[in-house]
C-alpha cells in the first residue's frame, strides 16, 4: 500500500485569504498531495505579543476558506494546547496518527530564512519535508530547463529535505487584508466570499 502524502500548513490564519489557498492548491498538485491540513495556531511563538483574533474565528474562517476542495481539511490540533503553537509538537502528534505518512511542511522563502530560529528545527526536519513556496523578494532555487511544472527536492542546509515549489508569487497578505478592512476598503478576491461575509457579521478588523 502507497504510504500518504500530507501536507501540513501551519498559519494564524488571520484571515485566511486567497494566497494561502493558492498555495496549498499549488503544492497538492506539484508534490501529489493527498491531503493538505491546515492548522491555525494557537498562540504562535514567533508572533510575540502580537494581537490576534480570537482563536474561535480563525478556525471558522479557515474552515470556511477550505470548503468545497476534498483534499483541504482543518485540524483545531494546536488551539487545544496549552502555551506556544510549536510546529516540531503538531508533527510529532501528526506522526503518531499517520506512522507510515509522508509529510510535507509548507512554508514561505521568508519563513525557510527564519527556520534556524524555530523550536527543534532538526526534529521538525526528521519529520518532515519542508515544502517552500516563492515569495515576493525572497531568494529561492534557480531554475532549471525543464523543471517548469515540478518541484525540486534537494537537500538544504545540515541535509534538510527541502521541496521548492513553481508557484507563482501572490503579493497579498493576512496584514495588507487587515489594513484594508480597517480603512473600510474592499477585500473582494482577496478572501474567499464566506470568509468576507463572516468577517462583516462580526465585525472583525474594525
Amino acid at each position: 500500500m502507497t504510504p500518504r502524502r500530507i501536507g501540513l500548513f501551519g498559519g494564524t490564519f488571520d484571515p485566511p485569504h486567497v494566497g494561502h489557498l493558492a498555495l496549498a492548491e499549488w503544492a497538492r498538485d506539484q508534490l501529489r498531495l493527498d491531503h493538505v491540513l491546515f492548522v491555525p495556531a494557537g498562540r504562535p511563538p514567533h508572533k510575540g505579543r502580537a494581537r490576534l483574533s480570537p482563536v474561535e474565528h480563525r478556525v471558522a474562517m479557515t474552515r470556511l476558506a477550505v470548503r468545497g476542495n476534498r483534499a483541504f481539511a482543518v485540524s483545531a490540533l494546536e488551539t487545544r494546547r496549552d502555551g506556544p503553537s510549536f510546529t516540531v509538537d503538531t508533527l510529532r502528534a501528526l506522526k503518531r496518527r499517520e506512522p507510515h505518512a509522508q509529510i510535507f511542511l509548507l512554508m514561505g522563502a521568508d519563513s525557510l530564512a527564519e527556520f534556524h530560529t524555530w523550536r527543534d528545527p532538526e526534529g521538525i526536519a526528521t519529520f518532515a519535508t519542508l515544502a517552500v513556496a516563492g515569495r515576493p523578494g525572497s531568494p529561492g532555487p534557480k531554475r532549471r530547463a525543464g523543471a517548469r511544472g515540478a518541484a525540486a527536492t534537494r537537500s538544504g542546509a545540515g541535509g534538510r529535505r527541502i521541496a521548492w515549489l513553481r508557484n507563482p508569487a501572490l503579493e497579498v497578505s493576512s496584514s495588507a487584508v487587515r489594513a484594508r478592512l480597517g480603512s473600510g476598503r474592499t477585500v473582494r478576491y482577496l478572501v474567499p466570499d464566506a470568509v468576507a461575509r463572516y468577517i462583516a457579521r462580526h465585525r472583525l478588523y474594525r
